[in-house]
């Protein structure tokens, strides 16, 4: 079973990273995929605003979300680099990370991730770019 299986198969609970942050999976479709998670106050950072690195998470696993369904059964990811530009904070509510590929090649994936809160439609509050190492085993 590949990890997109797992996923649908067994939900956050095939991500241990999920499971900690209540991470949700939206939808996955071949080069886009959403992604859920609800600020909690233990993900804060001292001033009350959502820790900025969770922004960057978020949107690098939607963006590895939407490249696995592209990928062949003996491709593996890694990332290579990836910038985050912050738009805006967040203290609370529920966050929606949207991931597409924007580029596939043999050997390197880009991608491109925004958090949104209050719906996928809704204010953006970051965005990101990233290229992916596709690897064989």
């Amino acid at each position: 079973m590949n990890y997109i299986e797992k996923i649908r198969a067994r939900g956050r609970d095939a991500n241990p990273f999920f499971s900690l942050m209540g991470i949700d999976v939206v939808e996955i479709e071949d080069g886009d995929a959403v992604i859920s998670m609800k600020v909690r106050p233990d993900m804060q950072n001292g001033e009350g605003w959502l820790q900025g690195g969770i922004f960057t998470a978020l949107a690098d696993e939607a963006m590895v979300l939407a490249i696995y369904p592209l990928l062949e059964r003996n491709e593996r990811l890694a990332t290579i680099s990836e910038h985050t530009t912050f738009i805006s904070g967040a203290r609370e509510g529920i966050l929606y990370a949207a991931g597409r590929v924007v580029k596939r090649g043999r050997r390197v994936i880009f991608a491109e991730g925004e958090v949104r809160s209050g719906g996928r439609d809704g204010k953006i509050l970051s965005r990101t770019t990233a290229a992916f190492a596709v690897g064989r085993e």
